[in-house]
């Protein structure tokens, strides 16, 4: 996984903990949103994971579809395989969701600055509202994260292994970045798991710096090995 954000505003207090009593001058209210995502959210994923490619200067790597994505990622129940959280945001507070499985988390944080989103109608997002009225417009993905469960042989306990986390441009140094991150964490503690690791390009000096400040040991000590193309496809042979 190489992150596309930033490094964080200066540390707040714990993400259960965030809150905003008052509005101050200059600032502004921006309520946002970590949920499941659905199968309605493949374009809006497709459209997200091909802005990371970009970001990594890797557009020739990128094949996958919508159609790839929607028939491989809601096979199994959340959490014990592939999984995505979306990251909405909305300047209105927002409506119930049916999500049995995942309680959405709220937070409503105060930002200096709300950019201009020149996406927001491609991004605007496609879960309708239990109470179904105007506000559901005003509601936009603005990034996501996907993992899948791990499992740390020497602790002999699972964990969660973080494949890719993308916060798109307008919203980014708002410690949305985090926001994901810490649900991630957070449902890995619930589940009883051991860790939560992922992988970063070496040159992306501001994700690991935002990194160590969450508390995450950036280890330089291993190298990702990956089997892929036709160097995979020369197993199928049996012959090796």
């Amino acid at each position: 996984m190489a992150s596309t954000i930033s490094p964080p505003p200066p540390p707040a207090a714990a993400l259960a903990s965030i809150a905003t009593p008052t509005t101050l001058v200059g600032q502004h209210q921006l309520y946002t949103r970590i949920r499941l995502a659905t199968p309605a959210d493949v374009p809006h994923i497709h459209k997200l994971i091909y802005q990371m490619a970009v970001f990594q200067n890797e557009t020739h790597l990128f094949t996958a579809t919508e159609s790839s994505l929607a028939s491989t990622l809601f096979n199994s129940p959340p959490f014990q395989s592939f999984t995505v959280f979306i990251l909405e945001v909305s300047s209105n507070p927002f409506k119930n969701i049916h999500s049995p499985a995942f309680l959405p988390i709220e937070r409503t944080v105060l930002v200096d600055h709300v950019a201009a989103d020149p996406e927001a109608e491609t991004f605007k997002s496609g879960v309708a509202n239990e109470d179904d009225d105007d506000d559901a417009d005003d509601v936009t993905v603005a990034g996501f994260v996907l993992f899948v469960p791990s499992y740390t042989t020497f602790a002999g306990k699972p964990g969660f292994h973080v494949e890719d986390l993308l916060v798109r441009e307008c919203y980014r140094r708002k410690g949305f970045g985090k926001v994901l991150l810490s649900a991630v964490a957070e449902q890995a503690v619930k589940m009883g798991f051991k860790r939560v690791e992922w992988s970063v390009l070496e040159w992306n000096v501001n994700a690991i710096k935002f990194y160590e400040e969450m508390g995450a040991k950036v280890s330089t000590e291993w190298r990702v090995c990956r089997l892929t193309g036709d160097a995979l496809e020369a197993y199928g042979d049996a012959n090796y």
